[in-house]
């Protein structure tokens, strides 16, 4: 079925230090499904990737700047990891407020590695589970978070997994979610 998400917008919210295989692979995965995929940013130009955290990898060029858009320009959002990309993410507050929309839309979001920091920062993991890489796991909890260490974890269109290893099932996952589209708005206790 390789035209599951034809017509589906989807947005990849990323800045310098992404992890390079955690953004190609879901964009080669939606982009096989059909899915008009639009690299959000921070900053205009290209946004720097990595490998592993330290060494450089490709640069992409960014589409439209975060600031420019709002959630009902599209129909899921996919938050890459890398130590820094998410580090920078939420600390700016454009990025955080369009997370924070996005997720209370109840549109499907998919987000592995360190990305879930940037859901941290929006408030909105509060009551859900989900995964991510190890070393976040307390500030998902700390945000009232419920963490479990599985390859991919979904909860009402949230898609989360923990690292690279992770990205055949968590691709899967998402053409799945982004395809069933709008779920129920989460509910924060």
């Amino acid at each position: 079925m390789a035209d599951e998400l034809r017509g589906r917008r989807v947005a990849i919210l990323a800045t310098d230090g992404v992890e390079q295989v955690e953004l190609t692979q879901p964009r080669h995965a939606v982009e096989q499904a059909g899915a008009q995929v639009t690299l959000l940013s921070i900053h205009t130009g290209q946004i720097q990737s990595m490998n592993a955290d330290i060494d450089k990898g490709d640069t992409f060029t960014v589409d439209r700047l975060v600031s420019d858009v709002s959630g009902d320009d599209f129909d899921a959002l996919i938050l890459p990891g890398g130590t820094v990309n998410p580090d920078g993410l939420r600390v700016n507050p454009d990025a955080v407020g369009f997370v924070r929309e996005f997720v209370g839309s109840g549109k499907p979001v998919g987000s592995l590695c360190h990305g879930p920091w940037t859901l941290v920062e929006a408030d909105v993991v509060r009551g859900r589970t989900l995964t991510s890489f190890r070393s976040i796991r307390t500030d998902i909890r700390n945000a009232g978070g419920n963490v479990v260490d599985q390859e991919v974890v979904t909860d009402q269109g949230l898609v989360t997994s923990r690292d690279p290893n992770d990205l055949p099932a968590f691709c899967s996952k998402i053409v799945e979610e982004f395809a069933e589209g709008r779920h129920r708005a989460p509910t924060q206790t």
